[in-house]
């Protein structure tokens, strides 16, 4: 009787598919299939050719099976189509292999034992292990023995596709028919890989334990798995220690195994680990790899140490190591991180001369860095570049001259680009990052009509775009105050099938900030809360900022509170909101026992906490606090404003003491002070107050005839300010070195 295609086993069904110990012995090893008849006629050719053959040969054959499997006069024998099956499975044709099986059954041509173990490989190479498991029924029911390759082939299925439950049981049934199919070495690797990558460590080390008491014992690749896999799991120091367990009994790591682990440390930021790995690797004579090189390069370049990075590339070469398209993508993208866009061209014209052609990857970081500079012309040099070597950008490529168009504020030209990807002759299409990064560039500039129409043309082209693409014009609207039409949209979206996120209600809630609609604002956030969304550290602060602003400090020391209740990730934005309008209230106290509290929080005071104590420290005539912090600010590496300036200069000019403002005029030419007009006036309304005999109107008139023939907010740099005062009046001993 023929076993068709459409009889597999459902291996949910069979309680003991492999009951073996009920198949006698004799069939275990049954001779093999008889020898393919001498007579050869052209379809036996093709069939049995060689893969090393012109791959004609092998689709000719394909296609003559087809032609001549229900042919009455000349059907293919059994011996061409298990042949034609087996060579399919050696090209890795597998769903060839499964097209030609079911014909071949259908025409009650027998299977040979070689078809089944390629039909089992198919089903796992397409992730369909089940099926694969049932060809095991198969193999059974027509006789054949079942190998332990077969059964590893069938567990790999099933390990690879997370069925790690069925591949347990399989292996359980191995075990209880031993006396047929014993586990051997892949066997146990299989399975504890498979437990690795579903997370299941704790079974994954229980079979590594049992390995070592068995006669299966761990090699290499087992070592290298469960490290690997505990150094994810974060357990890095367990996997260092089973390396030491390894080297002890005898196994010496491999390039792999160093290359693995160097890549786990490089990737946490750990490149010192890395590197002491590859020394390591170095003195026990293990040669590294490209990989290896590839790893310590991006790890080196992702924390700036782009030179190491360089270096690297050096010795590999000097090594014999020939870099490959991956490591010096690699280079050019931590160059390109760390601004030095133009050292990453050097590297595109370094490839040329090597040989090696750069792929649209490293094209793409290329011009990613280039538009991060705000360098979109030498992009688009890039783009010509590529079309001239015959590489066609791909939608990535589009988009990132997209945003950086944008971003270079270049929208017209955004737009331009934006019909070119939408037009019917264009080689690719547009995505929903494309036409997100337009519309989001298009309302920054204030474009809030153009990129609605961007919008329509998204949809009518059948991208329904995403939440980001709805906050984008929710947010353009609520920047012109059409809150009716920001809410229109968000039902729009909610109807649509989009949940707000995060950002939908930040964008609201600032929005409503900005309009003084703090009631409004107020109630969305306990709305984002109750619909199970925590609000972050940002949303807070925009509206505690408000609060304060319209003098609602007990609100805003209200959501501060609440903040600190329920363990949120307090910033010093946040302590410096809530600092600046508890000093605001004159509340000198709170606002000093804020501070110790941050201090506690190891949250370390910034440019702004330092300017907001200063600026209302001297408002409140605390002076000697004021610039206290000020020495502070300065010996922390800050670098002092105009508005800190500003203030400690009113402040002492109310106290008249001529001395302190001096110095301060001095500290500002040192620093390169550039003045506003604000700075300006308070400097010139100090030095009014120092000197009576100082002719004031013979210096306002030239300041201020300087001043009407400039731009608004044009600014004078402080030493040059200071030039022109000491040219007339010595005796303020303003002078500054030329």
């Amino acid at each position: 009787m023929q076993i068709l295609f459409t009889t597999f086993p459902n291996p949910d069904q069979i309680t003991n598919p492999l009951n073996l110990k009920m198949i006698p012995k004799r069939l275990l090893n049954p001779p093999l299939p008889p020898p393919s008849s001498t007579t050869v006629n052209p379809f036996h050719v093709s069939a049995s050719a060689s893969i090393s053959h012109t791959p004609y040969s092998l689709s000719d054959a394909v296609s003559l099976f087809h032609l001549t499997i229900h042919d009455p006069n000349s059907p293919p024998s059994e011996p061409e189509c298990n042949s034609l099956i087996d060579n399919l499975r050696k090209a890795r044709h597998y769903d060839v292999v499964v097209s030609v099986y079911r014909k071949m059954v259908s025409a009650r041509v027998s299977p040979w034992f070689t078809s089944l173990c390629a039909l089992t490989e198919s089903f796992v190479s397409t992730h369909y292990p089940s099926f694969a498991f049932g060809v095991l029924g198969l193999m059974i029911k027509r006789g054949f023995p079942i190998q332990v390759y077969s059964m590893n082939l069938v567990l790999k299925g099933f390990s690879r596709s997370g069925q790690c439950d069925k591949a347990m049981g399989l292996f359980s049934q191995m075990k209880k028919n031993s006396d047929y199919v014993v586990p051997d070495i892949f066997t146990y690797n299989t399975l504890i890989s498979g437990l690795c990558k579903a997370k299941r460590l704790v079974e994954a080390r229980d079979l590594f334990e049992a390995m070592k008491v068995g006669e299966n014992k761990p090699n290499l690749v087992t070592y290298g798995v469960l490290i690997d896999c505990l150094c994810k799991n974060g357990e890095v120091c367990e996997g260092l220690v089973l390396l030491e367990e390894m080297e002890r009994e005898g196994l010496k790591a491999d390039v792999f195994l160093y290359s693995s682990l160097i890549s786990f440390f490089c990737s946490k930021g750990d490149v010192e680990r890395g590197r002491e790995l590859f020394d390591d690797m170095l003195r026990k004579k293990v040669s590294p790899n490209v990989v290896t090189y590839s790893c310590l390069m991006h790890g080196l370049s992702k924390i700036g140490r782009w030179r190491e990075a360089s270096d690297m590339l050096k010795d590999m070469t000097a090594r014999g190591i020939r870099p490959d398209v991956v490591t010096y993508s690699v280079l050019a993208d931590g160059l390109c991180k760390n601004g030095r866009a133009e050292d990453a061209i050097k590297v595109l014209d370094l490839m040329e001369q090597k040989g090696e052609e750069p792929s649209t990857l490293t094209y793409n970081v290329v011009v990613n860095g280039l538009c991060k500079e705000d360098r979109v012309e030498d992009a688009l040099r890039i783009l010509e570049m590529m079309a001239k070597k015959g590489k066609k950008p791909d939608v990535v490529t589009y988009n990132t001259m997209m945003k950086g168009l944008c971003r270079a504020g270049k929208v017209d030209e955004a737009m331009d680009l934006w019909k070119l990807l939408v037009s019917d002759k264009f080689h690719m299409k547009p995505d929903v990052f494309t036409f997100n990064y337009l519309i989001r560039g298009l309302c920054k500039e204030g474009r809030l009509r153009d990129a609605l129409r961007v919008h329509s043309t998204m949809v009518e082209m059948g991208f329904p775009g995403n939440i980001v693409t709805y906050n984008v014009l929710i947010e353009g609207y609520l920047s012109v105050r059409k809150l009716i039409k920001a809410l229109e949209l968000w039902k729009y979206a909610v109807d649509s099938g989009f949940s707000p996120d995060s950002m939908t209600y930040r964008v609201f809630i600032n929005g409503l900030c900005k309009m003084q609609m703090l009631s409004i604002a107020k109630g969305l956030l306990i709305k984002m809360k109750d619909s199970g969304i925590r609000p972050t550290v940002v949303d807070y602060n925009a509206l505690m900022a408000s609060l304060c602003r319209e003098d609602s400090l007990e609100q805003a020391r209200s959501l501060f509170q609440e903040m600190r209740d329920v363990n949120h990730d307090i910033d010093v934005v946040s302590f410096n909101i809530i600092i600046d309008g508890t000093l605001k209230a004159g509340d000198i106290k709170h606002a000093k026992e804020l501070l110790s509290d941050m201090l506690n929080m190891d949250l370390i005071p910034d440019a702004v906490t330092f300017s907001v104590l200063i600026s209302r420290f001297s408002k409140l005539g605390l002076l000697d606090e004021a610039m206290s912090l000020y020495e502070k600010m300065v010996s922390s590496g800050h670098v002092p404003g105009v508005s800190v300036f500003d203030s400690l200069l009113k402040g002492y000019g109310l106290k008249g003491e001529t001395e302190k403002i001096i110095s301060l005029l001095h500290q500002m030419a040192d620093k390169d002070v550039v003045l506003d007009s604000k700075l300006t006036s308070t400097i010139l309304a100090c030095l009014c107050q120092m000197s009576r005999d100082l002719d004031v109107e013979k210096i306002l008139p030239n300041f201020s005839q300087h001043s009407e023939h400039t731009s608004k907010g044009t600014s004078i740099k402080c030493h040059e300010f200071f030039m022109k005062l000491n040219d007339v009046h010595p005796e303020l001993k303003l002078f500054v070195a030329q």
